[in-house]
């Protein structure tokens, strides 16, 4: 297969936060889009935050300012902003389930 068959533009997709925790307290599962594939600037981003981390703790500012980019609404829009953000367990499952999407 070419490599160029692989290669395409990021899509938005939607993810569902329906830990139980969060739908009890909630009372329904939360969305949030992401895209299926990361610029380049942000995955070198990504990889150099790793390699930092490896041998020292993590800058957790860097971290969140680099996660918000990838917390998104149906229109691609970043949800969380200077002027807003999101509840503190919310945005600890957030960061999870971006996670767990990039892994794959």
């Amino acid at each position: 297969m070419k490599l160029s068959a692989l290669s395409k533009e990021p899509q938005l997709i939607e993810i569902l936060i329906d830990d139980e925790d969060i739908v009890k307290e909630y009372g329904e599962e939360l969305s949030f889009h992401t895209w299926d594939r990361q610029p380049m600037h942000i995955f070198v981003q990504l990889a150099n935050l790793s390699q930092d981390t490896e041998n020292s703790t993590p800058n957790v500012g860097d971290m969140l300012n680099l996660v918000k980019t990838l917390i998104l609404d149906e229109h691609g829009k970043e949800i969380v902003t200077e002027k807003t953000s999101l509840p503190t367990n919310v945005l600890v499952k957030v960061i999870g389930k971006i996670t767990e999407t990039l892994g794959k």
